[in-house]
């Protein structure tokens, strides 16, 4: 009877240390699995909203006298995501384009029948130009269509609006050029007091600095808020999150 006693209290002691080793284990776990979805969270966001882990291509469309922080702006946060999304620069001709504020950038020559993941279009004054040259409104046409998200900043909704390809869809602009916007696509349902647009795969932002809020708002959309407020956080940068409101709209009302 001794021996079965004996017998039976080492098996109960086995099994308190084999469940508090499991226990500690699993503990161990949890707390990797959170420092993990803390500390990287693009492991996160390759999984959100079924986007593909395939690396995303991004075009930017440059032309003489466009504004640099409407292209640099979302540039530096779709840079945060090297792993994600690879950046190229593109224009009608090819070679070196220059910006308003006269920075030069070496470009790839734009063609019809490129399609990217992402098409971005600044704005600037360069845009008065570009409306009015056919084959630069006929390139744009078919890229929006063929490419999977088309982002414009600024003025450079004007140029999307000219296409056609917009029409009937909301989108917004820059208020000090609103009019001039509005007349280049009387189609399209303006929407002045955003912050920034969505209506389907076409983002259009206010003025130039509007064009991070919405990029912001992208990664938002396609990868989750953490994501979105951890690079904002990074670059310093206030994230106006709400993309129905435009503080700078705001001001031009109670200046009136």
């Amino acid at each position: 009877m001794k021996y079965i006693l004996f017998k039976l209290s080492i098996v109960f002691v086995f099994l308190i240390q084999f469940t508090a080793f499991s226990q500690k284990e699993i503990s161990r776990t949890v707390i990797s699995q959170k420092e993990l979805n803390e500390n990287n969270l693009t492991i996160k966001t390759l999984q959100t909203n079924n986007y593909s882990q395939k690396m995303k291509n991004i075009g930017i469309l440059l032309f003489n006298n466009f504004v640099t922080l409407d292209v640099f702006g979302p540039v530096e946060i779709f840079g945060r995501l090297k792993d994600l999304y690879h950046i190229e620069f593109y224009s009608l001709e090819g070679g070196v384009i220059t910006s308003t504020q006269n920075v030069k950038i070496l470009t790839e020559k734009l063609s019809e029948k490129d399609q990217f993941d992402i098409f971005l279009i600044p704005g600037g004054m360069g845009t008065r130009k570009e409306v009015d040259h056919p084959q630069m409104i006929s390139t744009i046409s078919e890229i929006a269509s063929l490419s999977t998200h088309v982002l414009t900043v600024c003025t450079g909704s004007a140029l999307l609006a000219k296409t056609g390809q917009i029409n009937g869809l909301s989108a917004t602009s820059n208020k000090r050029s609103f009019d001039w916007v509005l007349s280049q696509g009387s189609k399209v349902n303006w929407v002045k007091k955003a912050r920034w647009a969505v209506d389907g795969k076409y983002y259009t932002s206010s003025g130039v600095s509007a064009g991070m809020d919405m990029t912001l708002g992208f990664i938002r959309d396609l990868h989750g808020i953490d994501l979105a407020r951890k690079i904002a956080y990074e670059i310093e940068y206030t994230w106006q999150e709400n993309k129905e409101v435009d503080e700078f709209y705001l001001q031009d009302l109670k200046q009136n």
